[in-house]
């Protein structure tokens, strides 16, 4: 997460003033969309396994459903702060709204590090989450999802827990649940595909074909994973993807010059995404600092880790080579750069759109739970594809019109389209 300075709900509220200022929104409209409407916060009692207890600090927060239920993931994680949650439950309505999907923007947490717990202890953490929070939530409600270390194996433990307390079946509560329990074929590729149709869509527009470009990706975890799937199958090079070394509490860089083995790196690799440094080099590939993914001369930079990676410190060392930044993970661009990477003609498909897959796929699943009959894979990347790519072309031709970035464009036709929810349903 970085340094202290960085507060990613300031950060979220300036982008929201932004766009309300362009879009001259009057005072109530930016007053409700400026902060959530509602937060919870608790405290999840746990016995650990070896007998002692533990208070672990939960968060569910509802930023606006005027569009429909709050929809976003529960992250687990050690630095979790209330105003990280704050500011993903923002870019969770616009995300939603961006996409065009029936849905508000929630967001949920614990701070905890899943790395030095036990499945029993997670288990724990996930049914205490629900219980402290089952009257706020719900298929009509807020639907919750996996994020950051969570997994389809936290949220069946919560639906669980969710339909012993209300006594009955309840698949569409939470989405990200595995295939055969209500989960959606899919849904696993969806974040990291859906980068991928994005950059496609991006390359089209530069008249590059993918076969021609390379490529270098910040995490290794399933969005990363799945995008470079998408990506080789397009044709494309990825020249070097960098991950994070739990024990050595540190980044690395793993490069191959001509282009990484996605399979052989998969069977090296924890449940975390972190590579393993010694076979990797057997395997021949080289290892450098973990920063240094940033610097490869690629035309692609998908950065698929946490947010502020790409900042004041590391944004000048990004090669002239660089035509495109897909932003897989959420915020990974520190505003303070933007213009920087704006004045280098580089395209920079924001989070909002970019890694919308995600939340496409999840409001896909919660319609098949929901009605009780599943659709099949093809059915599922279909859909995406065209739902996404409707979504890339629109903010793609109103950026040009308006001779503005994407980023602002995304968030001028998002923002609108939720005050305008809340303008028609009279709250503001």
């Amino acid at each position: 997460m970085g340094n202290n300075s960085y507060n990613p709900y300031t950060i979220a509220q300036e982008q929201f003033d932004k766009a309300a200022e362009i879009l001259n929104l009057d005072k109530a409209a930016r007053d409700l969309l400026r902060t959530p409407m509602k937060e919870f916060h608790f405290s999840i009692p746990v016995r650990m396994d070896d007998g002692s207890r533990k208070i672990f600090k939960g968060f569910r927060i509802m930023h606006n459903d005027a569009r429909g239920p709050a929809k976003g993931g529960i992250r687990f994680h050690p630095d979790e702060t209330v105003d990280t949650v704050r500011a993903l439950s923002l870019q969770m309505s616009w995300k939603t709204a961006v996409a065009d999907v029936p849905l508000g923007g929630g967001k949920g947490g614990v701070i905890c590090d899943p790395h030095d717990l036990s499945a029993n202890e997670q288990e724990q953490i996930c049914r205490g989450w629900v219980r402290q929070n089952f009257k706020n939530i719900g298929a009509n409600i807020d639907v919750p999802a996996p994020e950051l270390m969570t997994n389809s194996q936290h949220m069946l433990w919560m639906l669980d827990e969710y339909e012993t307390i209300t006594g009955q079946r309840q698949p569409g509560f939470i989405t990200g649940k595995p295939v055969g329990m209500g989960g959606s074929l899919g849904r696993k590729e969806a974040t990291g595909y859906g980068v991928m149709l994005c950059v496609r869509e991006a390359l089209k527009e530069l008249n590059i074909k993918p076969a021609n470009t390379t490529a270098s990706f910040q995490g290794f975890g399933n969005v990363a994973q799945n995008a470079i799937e998408l990506y080789q199958k397009m044709g494309g090079k990825v020249l070097c993807v960098s991950c994070w070394d739990q024990k050595e509490m540190s980044e690395y860089t793993f490069c191959k010059a001509e282009g990484i083995n996605l399979k052989e790196l998969q069977k090296i690799a924890d449940p975390f995404g972190g590579i393993n440094r010694k076979k990797a080099k057997e395997l021949g590939y080289e290892v450098i600092q973990g920063g240094d993914w940033i610097k490869k001369e690629v035309d692609i930079l998908v950065p698929c880790a946490v947010e502020n990676q790409i900042n004041e410190e590391n944004a000048g060392l990004i090669s002239d080579s660089v035509k495109i930044i897909a932003e897989g993970a959420n915020s990974p661009t520190n505003p303070k750069v933007e213009s920087k990477i704006n004045d280098r003609k580089i395209i920079v498909i924001p989070d909002l759109l970019a890694n919308s897959g995600g939340v496409i796929c999840s409001y896909f699943e919660q319609v098949q739970s929901n009605s009780n009959y599943y659709w099949d894979k093809n059915e599922v990347f279909g859909k995406l594809d065209q739902k996404i790519t409707a979504a890339f072309i629109s903010i793609s031709e109103f950026s040009k019109k308006n001779k503005m970035n994407m980023r602002d464009a995304a968030y001028i036709i998002s923002v609108d389209r939720v005050a305008t929810a809340c303008r028609e349903r009279g709250w503001v």
